[in-house]
């Protein structure tokens, strides 16, 4: 099988420095702005879990913000960003679950249900990619 080489102006746009971390920090920003909001209202963040029919709601929603926060920062490093895009996919995987259910509803709420299901399958995908890259990167330097 030969080896695919990107376009000139592709790779050159690639090379550029800190462009990897502006995407990656663009991908963890919901991540980072939740978990921030969160930490300011933490009633609200409780009060959320517990709408999501989970409890403990205090342990859950301090979880919830660590992982938020904690991952958003480990997917902004090199050496370990594959284990905060885990953190965050992860993170990602049960929230939908949780909060997206689109097989349970019914009407126009199914639609808006599933569009938002899979954009976050979308964000999994792109952690998973994003992480993908930074190892890759770190090996070439």
């Amino acid at each position: 099988m030969s080896e695919f080489t990107l376009p000139a102006p592709v790779a050159r746009l690639l090379d550029v420095p800190g462009l990897d971390y502006l995407f990656r920090l663009a991908l963890a920003s919901p991540f980072l702005i939740s978990g921030v909001v969160k930490l300011l209202d933490f009633s609200g963040a409780t009060a959320e879990v517990a709408g999501l029919g989970v409890q403990p709601a205090v342990p859950v929603a301090a979880l919830v913000v660590a992982t938020q926060l904690v991952g958003s920062a480990l997917f902004l490093t090199r050496r370990w960003c594959w284990l905060g895009a885990g953190l965050l996919a992860g993170f990602t995987v049960i929230a939908t679950l949780l909060a997206h259910a689109f097989w349970a509803v019914e009407g126009p709420e199914r639609g808006r249900q599933t569009a938002t299901f899979f954009e976050h399958v979308a964000i999994v995908g792109g952690l998973a990619v994003a992480a993908l890259f930074a190892s890759r990167a770190d090996v070439r330097r």
